[in-house]
């Protein structure tokens, strides 16, 4: 699920923003008037998009992106003539006056980049081992060093090249290597 904060120095426009939001559908999880009120929601939600104006009370938008971590986009709702400078790399920006559409179809693009990014992450992760396969590899590595008179790196490479060359997984190869070995 999405997470959306927003943020703006006078809570009147982040609630009329999140009303606006919540009214298309959308997630909104914490309406805050300070860069540290926000940062603190985002601390709690881990991910998400953090929809805020140029300047905060305590912080400019930079640098809530900055802190707020990897794991949240931030979308700017400047004026044009804050725009006009440039806006940090990363950030995606819309000007005001607002027009609702563009607020929404850019909320939607950073959303679905997100969701890309978090499933693309969860997907690279490698599998979690259970101790008892772990164990079995450990095992598998120390036989190999023993009888084979290899380092512990030799043996690992050894079984991850066998896996590989085999299609077979870590574990399932320590478990080959103890079958034949101990013949």
């Amino acid at each position: 699920m999405a997470n959306i904060v927003v943020v703006f120095p006078k809570l009147e426009d982040a609630k009329t923003i999140r009303n606006l939001l919540v009214r298309r559908g959308f997630p909104v999880q914490a309406v805050c008037a300070s860069g540290a009120q926000a940062l603190a929601a985002a601390d709690q939600l881990g991910s998400g998009v953090i929809v805020c104006g140029y300047r905060l009370p305590d912080m400019l938008y930079d640098e809530l992106y900055e802190n707020a971590g990897p794991d949240f986009d931030l979308l700017l709702l400047a004026s044009p003539r804050a725009m006009s400078g440039g806006i940090r790399e990363g950030v995606v920006g819309v000007e005001m006056p607002l027009k609702a559409q563009d607020l929404l179809d850019s909320l939607e693009m950073l959303l679905r980049a997100g969701e890309r990014r978090r499933k693309k992450k969860k997907k690279n992760l490698p599998p979690r081992r259970s101790s008892q396969e772990q164990k079995r590899i450990a095992d598998a590595k120390a036989l190999l060093m023993e009888r084979n008179h290899m380092t512990e790196e030799e043996a690992h490479r050894y079984l991850q090249k066998t896996s590989m060359d085999s299609g077979t997984n870590l574990a399932e190869t320590a478990e080959m290597i103890f079958a034949l070995m101990k013949e």
